[in-house]
């Protein structure tokens, strides 16, 4: 049996994205999603519910996320989840997954409070490069 690692999200940058390269020059961008769903309860009553999703987009698509997102700006993700795992000074094993991202969309017109954000000149989709082999576990 195939097995599948395939993940699609929209949702709202919960800050500004952050870039940083590699020690061999690869750009890598952290960014953080914010998505909502709205369901209701047994008695009817509305409920909603917010999952907050690290994000790594590798590559031109980095330099483009972290050129033209903005807190508050709505974003397509599609990627794949990778697992980091560590160990704290005092032994004890953490693990976190994350999505590493393989395409981004530049959705809406930018952050909910203001409008166009001052990003209505960027590109819907940043291009596509594939992340480095191992990406996630280069050291920095």
């Amino acid at each position: 049996m195939a097995n599948l690692n395939k993940v699609m999200l929209i949702g709202r940058l919960t800050r500004d994205p952050e870039l940083r390269f590699t020690p061999q020059g690869t750009p890598v961008c952290d960014l953080s999603l914010a998505i909502n769903r709205v369901s209701r309860n047994p008695d009817g009553t509305q409920r909603e519910e917010t999952a907050f999703v690290d994000v790594t987009v590798w590559g031109k698509q980095a330099e483009s996320s972290a050129q033209y997102l903005k807190k508050g700006r709505e974003t397509f993700i599609e990627g794949r989840l990778t697992q980091e795992r560590w160990e704290t000074p005092d032994g004890q094993k953490r693990s976190k997954l994350k999505v590493t991202a393989e395409r981004v969309q530049f959705l809406g017109g930018g952050p909910r409070t203001g409008g166009g954000g001052g990003a209505t000149a960027a590109p819907e989709e940043a291009p596509a490069e594939a992340p480095p082999e191992g990406g996630e576990d280069v050291p920095f």
